[in-house]
């Protein structure tokens, strides 16, 4: 699966992706709980989660009403979040607090301060939590944060708009600032389109940037409307489909090892497949001091490498692993398919592992356990089982 985050038509703020992540699927009344139990520490906050009609479309509006306290700043802000007792898985308050600290960091380089002093109504407003922790509760609970996310262009509006510092033109410092190196253009209207947290969600979410839609097949679409009557839809799209060629996230850990023997790396295998390694390769390499050692490298899925890496530490020794997060690959789509093999007059069940494009099936092969398993029952050698396997296989494929 993939996603496509699209502000094109009328820019991107956080209610709006709140909406419309909730518009692909995500239960609202849960949503606007973990909201409300955690923005509620910052001011008073109702939160009403409805559809709407933005210019004729169908979207989700997220209206949140709060009356904030005193002005807070980033340190205490995270601090409060970290002490809210209420259960959140902590990969969905992680994501948030990075989406806080992109806006803190801009608001502080804008300003020419430091993290520590950010005091201002945009990181520290309950609405701004809201949107942020529904947000990230949303990308987590669609199962986005596995997923390649491809960002389109940004409308950021025009005109003027008022803050705590004067008048200031569209689009505000800490919105331009957080949007450095993504493609973004002005209007299609006088307003305010793209906002700090909008875009602040949309620079964290978004792995590929692209000027047009990538060759995907759309599942679901979901809108979350602005909440302001423009005279153009005032929505933001959210595409979820299907990549003719599936793409995942996976994290690459390496190190460099020069003292650890062959059964070690063999036992480190064992240990590095139950932690959660999906991939494993040993590569001899020549190391410093031109000493011949092993390039050990790890493929695993990013919510692991934690505990890959660790793993990896106990078991060799070593006293460092490089981490390559969030690395993407392109991966066929995979089925298991049951067959029966006729071997000496006795069927013996195997599965046949196929990998496809689309509906062609571009590749097969037999599992290897159950072609084992099959050879020591029949005394038949193991490739010859492989190749009857294939050959079965093939006919019934030639069959359709």
């Amino acid at each position: 699966m993939v996603v496509i985050l699209d502000p094109q038509n009328s820019g991107i703020s956080g209610n709006m992706v709140l909406g419309a992540l909730i518009d692909l699927g995500v239960d609202a009344e849960e949503v606007a709980e973990v909201m409300e139990n955690y923005a509620s520490h910052f001011g008073d906050i109702k939160i009403k989660i409805d559809k709407t009609k933005k210019s004729g479309i169908s979207a989700t509006y997220a209206d949140i009403k709060c009356e904030d306290k005193n002005s807070i700043g980033y340190a205490e802000l995270i601090e409060i979040l970290d002490k809210v007792k209420y259960k959140i898985s902590p990969e969905v308050l992680k994501f948030a607090k990075k989406v806080f600290k992109t806006v803190a960091e801009a608001e502080s380089t804008v300003h020419g301060t430091s993290l520590d002093k950010i005091h201002f109504h945009e990181v520290g407003a309950a609405d701004a939590v809201a949107d942020i922790i529904g947000s990230a509760y949303c990308f987590y609970k669609l199962g986005l944060d596995s997923k390649k996310i491809y960002g389109m262009p940004v409308a950021l509006g025009g005109g003027r708009i008022n803050s705590m510092h004067g008048k200031l033109s569209v689009p505000a410092p800490a919105t331009l600032e957080i949007l450095k190196n993504v493609p973004s253009f002005g209007g299609p209207v006088n307003y305010e389109l793209t906002t700090p947290t909008g875009a602040a969600l949309y620079v964290n979410m978004v792995d590929e940037i692209c000027d047009f839609y990538p060759l995907v097949t759309n599942s679901r679409i979901g809108y979350g409307a602005g909440k302001r009557d423009l005279e153009i839809p005032n929505v933001l799209r959210v595409v979820k489909g299907e990549s003719i060629v599936p793409t995942d996230k996976v994290s690459i850990l390496e190190t460099n090892l020069d003292t650890v023997t062959g059964e070690v790396l063999g036992h480190t295998f064992d240990k590095l497949m139950d932690a959660g390694a999906l991939d494993i390769s040993v590569i001899p390499v020549l190391m410093k001091k031109n000493r011949p050692g092993n390039l050990l490298r790890v493929i695993t899925k990013p919510k692991d490498s934690g505990a890959v890496s660790e793993a990896i530490i106990r078991e060799t020794g070593t006293l460092g692993v490089r981490v390559l997060p969030y690395v993407h690959r392109n991966i066929v789509k995979r089925e298991i398919v049951p067959l029966k093999l006729d071997i000496g007059g006795l069927e013996h069940d195997i599965q046949i592992k196929i990998g496809m494009i689309g509906e062609e099936v571009i590749n097969y092969s037999p599992e290897y356990e159950d072609a084992k398993k099959i050879a020591y029952k029949t005394d038949v050698p193991l490739k010859d089982v492989m190749k009857r396997a294939n050959n079965a296989f093939k006919e019934l494929l030639d069959k359709y």
